[in-house]
């Protein structure tokens, strides 16, 4: 006998709440006592981040959804823009943690602004952003990304990605240099020490413990910047920074997206 099937609706829900959304995706399959519940609004909002609502209020455009699973799934497999397209939002699938990007025309790049001779501005057909940072050419290489720990999920270890592509004609950008840091606890001179060494080119890199970019299912490329842990996302900020300001040689091709922050 299925005994799952005499158990009220409510309490199979909250069974399949202290799982994870992958485990409650697949319940049916186990059992048919499962599957009502495993479906239930009760369940996937359980599975939606608790600030979801304030989230959702900032979207560009509302998502329509006629489930909370549907509305879940749809979070995880196509990020939704807020903060007048400034931000994207989105679930880790496993987790149901929280994802943001931040768009480059949110990031602090030196000479980004009003020098389109060193940076433009200008649409990709692939950005989820209207606008997306290409580098023609600059000796001080200086990327900043901010985010509020409150915004993200609590308890959880991110990782910090910079998401970009690189021209045809790219120069100037074998190595570089990132840290992570928070704001009020760590300088730039203490994180500058701690700074890891990266590759955006990737090939042909003959130094050790040179980080080298990854190809996303999205068609861009993204390399790690560095993590940290969001303890209790007390309101602090974290800062991620990409760098090549030790060697003043011509840097260009960059085509920069985003930062984004990811649970590991």
């Amino acid at each position: 006998m299925d005994f799952i099937r005499l158990l009220p609706e409510g309490c199979v829900s909250d069974i399949l709440s202290f799982t994870s959304p992958k485990d409650a995706a697949i319940s049916s399959a186990i059992s048919r006592g499962f599957n009502s519940a495993a479906e239930s609004d009760l369940l996937w909002e359980k599975f939606l981040p608790e600030d979801y609502e304030d989230i959702s209020s900032r979207y560009v455009s509302q998502r329509i959804c006629s489930s909370k699973k549907e509305l879940y799934f749809s979070l995880c497999d196509s990020p939704v823009l807020m903060d007048g397209g400034r931000l994207s939002f989105s679930l880790d699938k496993k987790t149901g943690k929280k994802c943001f990007m931040i768009s480059a025309r949110e990031l602090v790049i030196s000479w980004g602004v009003d020098t389109p001779w060193y940076w433009e501005w200008t649409s990709h057909p692939d950005s989820r952003f209207p606008e997306v940072a290409h580098l023609h050419t600059v000796c001080w290489l200086d990327i900043r990304g901010t985010i509020g720990t409150q915004m993200l999920s609590k308890r959880t270890k991110y990782v910090v990605y910079l998401v970009f592509k690189l021209a045809e004609e790219h120069h100037g950008l074998e190595i570089a240099y990132a840290y992570v840091r928070f704001v009020n606890r760590v300088s730039d001179e203490e994180a500058d020490e701690g700074a890891s060494t990266l590759s955006l080119v990737g090939e042909n890199v003959r130094r050790p413990y040179v980080k080298c970019p990854q190809k996303r299912v999205d068609g861009w490329m993204e390399i790690e910047l560095g993590n940290f842990i969001n303890d209790i996302g007390d309101d602090e900020d974290v800062q991620a920074r990409l760098m090549e300001i030790k060697h003043l040689h011509g840097k260009g091709g960059l085509i920069v997206q985003g930062i984004e922050f990811r649970p590991e």
